[in-house]
């Protein structure tokens, strides 16, 4: 549950993992959870000796030799322009997001306890978002600035169970941290922020088969997350008078599945599919009821979508190791349920990595570009615009992970 006043020591630390605008997968999942991962587009289920599939694929973690720790930190800048319909006089207002530069930090670390038993334990974002708009535009009666915070501590046991095949079990102990602040046109336009965090259970589980030395099947499945917020919500009247008081919420996380796809063409040479589908219905609104105000209400209304990925790796020498990846995400925000919460559609994933590996640690840095379309964006009763439209949308991506193996 929400505590109302104050967001804890873990919520501090993972306030930086939130790329900004929400520029990572689609609605507001994460899945830059390493360098490596980032540079084979999302498409990493199957890597050797890496700590980081804890995040990507638990029942990997099986091809970990020994002890291993690994940090990550995935830097991404985003960039975004809209138009909006003003309801008074029709005219049409431009402008484009405050950019906020953010970070998505992993860290992970995997013990092989005996030749059929592992055990891991990670700390990244599955969800998370940050948007902002100027303050006196006319979108900002749906949202100005809008934050959440996300991180998931996720203990894991996988066992082999002989050459093919291999599993996973995990616990996820889930944290979000929720902002909103928006204009109220019932409020004489006064600034209102609305402020809280939570704490959920979630689990996860996974599997993987190997047909033979060259061919690998993985299926993980993650578990949806229900938050019930208790939060202080704010607002600033013009003639000066605040309101304090409280608030409640709900909102569930979505449940996924990911299946994936491992061809070895020899020694040097691999390339991994991948198909993620998240349910995204499960997230139908974002309602608020505020004490002695009312409800808020904010239906969504998602659809469920697939996130497609392709990466390939290839050993140029003993201790260089190249990768490159392409992704693409589905829009699952209808036009009726769209926001300035989370601006923007459908993302295409390109990216390259340079990878250096000798028997006690490894370094990756990554370089990517996420295109980003626009979206259609209906203007509801409590919102200053009829339709908007956001437009001209991208992201760059920096990444750098580092593990030690021991």
């Amino acid at each position: 549950m929400f505590s109302k006043k104050h967001f804890t020591i873990m919520g501090l630390v993972c306030a930086m993992a939130v790329p900004a605008a929400n520029a990572g997968a689609e609605g507001f999942a994460i899945n830059e959870w390493s360098a490596e991962g980032v540079a084979m587009g999302g498409a990493r289920m199957f890597a050797e000796n890496d700590a980081a599939n804890i995040a990507y694929n638990p029942a990997s973690i099986t091809k970990v030799q020994g002890e291993a720790f690994k940090q990550s930190a995935v830097y991404i800048s985003p960039h975004g322009k809209y138009k909006a319909v003003r309801k008074d006089n029709g005219e049409i207002e431009e402008g484009k997001n405050v950019v906020h530069a953010g970070w998505a930090p992993g860290n992970y670390y995997v013990k092989q306890l005996n030749d059929r038993e592992w055990f891991g334990i990670g700390l990244y974002s599955r969800f998370g978002m940050i948007s902002e708009f100027e303050r006196d535009s006319v979108v900002s009666s749906n949202a100005f600035f809008s934050r959440l915070n996300g991180a998931s501590l996720t203990p894991t046991y996988a066992r082999k169970f002989d050459k093919k095949w291999s599993a996973a079990i995990g616990a996820e102990v889930n944290y979000a941290g929720l902002e909103l602040q928006k204009k109220s046109l019932t409020m004489y336009d006064a600034p209102t922020q609305t402020k809280g965090e939570s704490w959920a259970l979630g689990w996860n589980a996974a599997a993987n088969y190997a047909f033979d030395a060259k061919n690998e099947l993985g299926v993980v499945y993650r578990s949806k997350v229900t938050h019930s917020m208790e939060a202080d919500f704010k607002a600033y009247l013009p003639n000066g008078v605040s309101i304090k008081t409280d608030a409640y919420g709900k909102v569930t996380l979505p449940d996924s599945w990911a299946i994936g796809y491992n061809h070895k063409f020899d020694d040097r040479t691999r390339v991994e599919l991948n198909g993620t589908y998240t349910k995204w219905s499960s997230y139908d609104a974002l309602d608020i009821d505020i004490k002695g105000l009312g409800t808020v209400a904010s239906p969504k209304n998602w659809s469920n979508g697939w996130r497609y990925a392709i990466g390939a790796e290839h050993k140029l020498s003993d201790k260089y190791t190249i990768m490159g990846g392409y992704a693409y995400d589905e829009s699952s925000i209808p036009f009726d349920g769209a926001d300035f919460i989370v601006p923007t559609g459908a993302r295409r994933t390109y990216s390259l990595g340079l990878q250096y590996h000798d028997k006690k640690q490894t370094l990756a840095l990554t370089l990517g570009l996420i295109d980003i379309d626009g979206l259609r964006i209906k203007g509801h009763e409590t919102d200053a615009y009829s339709e908007a439209s956001t437009h001209d949308n991208y992201a760059k991506v920096f990444g750098i992970s580092y593990q030690r193996n021991f």
